[in-house]
C-alpha cells in the first residue's frame, strides 16, 4: 500500500485501515518471521532431497520435526504438505512393470509357509525377488533378498541376466550377512531360478525353509515387491540422472542410502540397519496400514 501511496505516512495509512502504527510493525515482522521459516524449511528440504529425491512429505516431515521444533518453527505435516504443494516439490508416483517370473517350469513348487506368519526379529523371513533396471534401451536386472523384519536389504546381485547364479550370488551374500539361520524362512516367487536345484540345495544346506507363492499374485510378495519400487522410484532413476555415475554404482549408492538412511514408516521410522538390530513387534506408522489386504508383516 505504501508503494501505491507514497505521499501517505505508514501512520496516515494505519489510521485509514484503523490500525495501530504498532499492530502494522508486528504483523510485518511476522510476516517476514514467516518467509525466513520458509525458506529455512525448503531449504532443508532441497537438502534431505539430494540424498533421497523421492522421498514424500511424511517421511521428511518424520525427519525434521524435532528440528523445527528446536527452531520454534510452528509447521504441522499437513501445512508442510501444502508448502511442497505451492513450491511443485510433491512426489508423483510412477508406475510401469515388466515381467521377470517364469513359473512354467518343471521344478518343483514349493507352498506358501507365511500368509499367517509374522516376524519379531531379523533374519526369520527373508523375501526374494528379481527387478528390471533399464539402461538406455536394454534391461538389466537386480536381484535382491530383504529381511522382511527390517526391510533391510541382505543380499542383492546387479546382472546383465536372468541366469539362476545371479540369484545364488545374492543369496550367498545375505548367508554371509548371518551365522542365525535355524529356523529362517525363504519366500519368492515361483520363478524358475528359486526353484532351480542349486538355488533351493543353498538354502537347504543351511537348514532354511523354502515358501513361495501359489497363484503369481504379488500380494503374495509384497514386502519384496515394495522394496523393489522403493529402490527404483526413489533412488535408482533419480540417480541415473547422474552421468558421472556407472549403473553398478549407482545400484551400490541406492541400496546404502536405503538401508543405512531411509526411514521406513513399517518400522516405525527407523532405518533397515536400525531395524534389523532389534526385536518385538515394530509400530507401523503408516495411515490406515490396518485395512491393507495384504500379508500383515508389511
Amino acid at each position: 500500500m505504501k508503494e501505491l501511496h507514497p505521499d501517505l505516512s505508514i501512520g496516515q495509512l494505519c489510521g485509514l485501515f484503523g490500525i495501530s502504527r504498532q499492530a502494522y510493525y508486528n504483523n510485518k515482522k511476522r510476516s517476514t518471521k514467516k518467509l525466513l521459516e520458509t525458506d529455512q524449511v525448503l531449504k532443508r528440504i532441497r537438502e534431505i532431497r539430494l540424498v533421497h529425491p523421492r522421498m514424500g512429505c511424511r517421511k521428511i516431515y518424520d525427519m525434521i520435526k524435532v528440528e523445527l521444533h528446536a527452531a520454534d518453527i510452528k509447521l504441522g505435516r499437513d501445512k508442510l504438505f501444502d508448502l511442497l504443494a505451492e513450491n511443485h516439490m510433491l512426489i508423483r508416483n510412477r508406475r510401469r512393470r515388466v515381467w521377470t517370473t517364469n513359473s512354467y517350469h518343471s521344478f518343483r513348487k514349493y507352498k506358501n509357509l507365511i500368509k499367517e506368519f509374522v516376524p519379531y526379529q531379523a533374519n526369520q523371513l527373508w523375501v526374494s525377488d528379481i527387478t528390471y533396471i533399464k539402461n538406455n534401451e536394454e534391461f538389466k536386472y537386480l536381484f535382491l533378498i530383504t529381511d522382511a523384519y527390517s526391510k533391510k536389504v541382505v543380499g542383492y546381485k546387479f546382472a546383465q541376466s536372468l541366469e539362476t547364479e545371479h540369484a545364488i550370488s545374492s543369496l550367498k551374500q545375505a548367508l554371509e550377512s548371518t551365522n542365525q539361520t535355524e529356523g529362517l524362512i525363504h519366500h519368492s516367487d515361483r520363478g524358475i531360478q528359486y526353484c532351480s536345484y542349486n538355488y533351493v540345495n543353498l538354502l537347504q544346506d543351511y537348514g532354511i525353509k523354502i515358501s513361495m507363492t501359489e497363484n503369481s499374485d504379488p500380494r503374495e510378495n509384497s514386502i519384496a515387491e515394495r522394496v523393489n519400487g522403493i529402490l527404483k522410484q526413489e533412488y535408482i532413476e533419480p540417480l541415473k540422472k547422474n552421468k558421472k555415475m556407472g549403473l553398478g554404482e549407482i545400484i551400490d549408492t541406492a541400496i546404502y542410502r536405503y538401508n543405512g538412511l531411509r526411514p521406513h514408516m513399517s518400522c516405525d521410522m527407523n532405518t533397515p540397519i536400525a531395524a534389523h538390530k532389534m526385536n518385538g513387534s515394530l509400530k507401523k506408522r503408516w495411515k490406515n496400514y490396518y485395512k491393507v489386504k495384504s500379508i500383515n508383516i508389511n
